[in-house]
C-alpha cells in the first residue's frame, strides 16, 4: 500500500445516514465516491460523484471504473443505499418486490464483487453494509416481510464474506440500525417508531456514523453485525 489517502466508496451518500457518512470519511481525509439516484457534482475535488441506480449492474460498473480512474484505489466500500417497503407481505406487489430486491441485493452484489477483487489483489479492504434491526426482530405492528428478506441476506453474506477473507485481510462488517431519523421517514410516522424502540425514541445519524467509525479503525473486527437499535435486537420487551 502507498502512503496516497485512502478511499472510501458510498451509496445511497446523497441524504440521510449515506449524506453523514460522506462528511465523516472527508473528516478523516478519505477521497470518496460517492453514489445515488440523484447526487450532484461537488465542488470538492476529493469527492467524485456518480448519478444511477444502485440496481443496475452499468452503475455499478462505473461507479467503481471512477473510483479506480480518478483516485486509483479503494480501501473501504460502504453499501449503505437501501429501500424499505413496509406492507403485509400478501399486499406486497411484483414491482415492490422486483425495486427491494434490485436496490437491497443487486446493488450490494454487482458492486461488492468488483471492489473485492481489487481489495483481493491489494491484499487489504474493508466492507460495511447497512441491514436493519427488523430483519432479525420482526415486529406485527410493523410488517415488512420484505425488508426482513432482503436485509436479513445482507447479514447473513456479511458473515460469510467476512470467513471467506478473512485470512486475506479483507474485513467485513454490518451495522443494523432500527429506526433513524432520516428523510426515509415521514415526520408524522416519527411518534410510532420512536415507540418500537426500546429507548424511546429513534436513532439518530450521527450515532449511525459512530457505528460505522467504530468498525472502520477496529482491525481486529470482522463478521460483525453492531446494532445501532436502542435496544431491539435484544428481545421483547
Amino acid at each position: 500500500m502507498t502512503s496516497e489517502p485512502k478511499v472510501a466508496v458510498i451509496t445511497g451518500a446523497s441524504r440521510g445516514i449515506g449524506e453523514s457518512l460522506l462528511k465523516a470519511y472527508r473528516k478523516l481525509g478519505y477521497r470518496v465516491v460517492a453514489s445515488s439516484r440523484t447526487i450532484g457534482k461537488s465542488d470538492d475535488p476529493a469527492i467524485a460523484a456518480v448519478a444511477g441506480d444502485i440496481g443496475s449492474k452499468e452503475t455499478a460498473k462505473r461507479i467503481f471504473e471512477l473510483a479506480i480512474e480518478r483516485f486509483g484505489r479503494i480501501d473501504t466500500l460502504i453499501n449503505n443505499a437501501g429501500l424499505f417497503i413496509p406492507k403485509p407481505f400478501t399486499e406486497y406487489s411484483e414491482s415492490d418486490f422486483a425495486q427491494m430486491v434490485a436496490v437491497n441485493l443487486a446493488g450490494f452484489f454487482h458492486l461488492t464483487q468488483r471492489v473485492a477483487a481489487s481489495m483481493l489483489q491489494v491484499g487489504a479492504g474493508h466492507i460495511v453494509n447497512i441491514t436493519a434491526t427488523i430483519a432479525e426482530q420482526p415486529m406485527a405492528v410493523l410488517p415488512a416481510a420484505l425488508a426482513t428478506l432482503t436485509k436479513g441476506g445482507l447479514n447473513a453474506i456479511t458473515r460469510s464474506l467476512a470467513i471467506e477473507y478473512a485470512s486475506q485481510h479483507i474485513r467485513v462488517n454490518a451495522v443494523s440500525p432500527g429506526a433513524i431519523t432520516t428523510p426515509m421517514h415521514a415526520p408524522e410516522a416519527h411518534g410510532f417508531l420512536a415507540s418500537l424502540q426500546p429507548m424511546g425514541r429513534m436513532g439518530e445519524t450521527q450515532e449511525v456514523v459512530d457505528a460505522v467509525m467504530y468498525l472502520e479503525q477496529a482491525a481486529f473486527v470482522t463478521g460483525e453485525i453492531l446494532h445501532v437499535d436502542g435496544g431491539a435486537s435484544a428481545g421483547r420487551w
